[in-house]
């Protein structure tokens, strides 16, 4: 669902923001007393941290250069 080598998820406060998100979410959530929605919301987090932080992204392809033409 998240590719962590997408252009997008280059910049770093764009990673760090979608768990703060999800965090204030399930605080928001916790306080409503809607526990379910908070687990749910837990998860998303979670794997989105997994996804975005944990999980080995890949190396950019290295092209080769153009062979200079004789």
């Amino acid at each position: 669902m998240i590719d962590p080598n997408h252009p997008f998820y280059d910049a770093l406060w764009r990673r760090l923001l979608i768990p703060i998100v999800c965090l204030a979410w399930v605080c928001f959530e916790l306080y409503a007393g809607e526990v379910m929605w908070a687990v749910i919301v837990g998860g998303v987090g979670i794997y989105a941290t997994y996804k975005l932080f944990i999980e080995k992204r890949k190396p950019p392809v290295e092209r080769p250069a153009d062979e200079p033409q004789e």
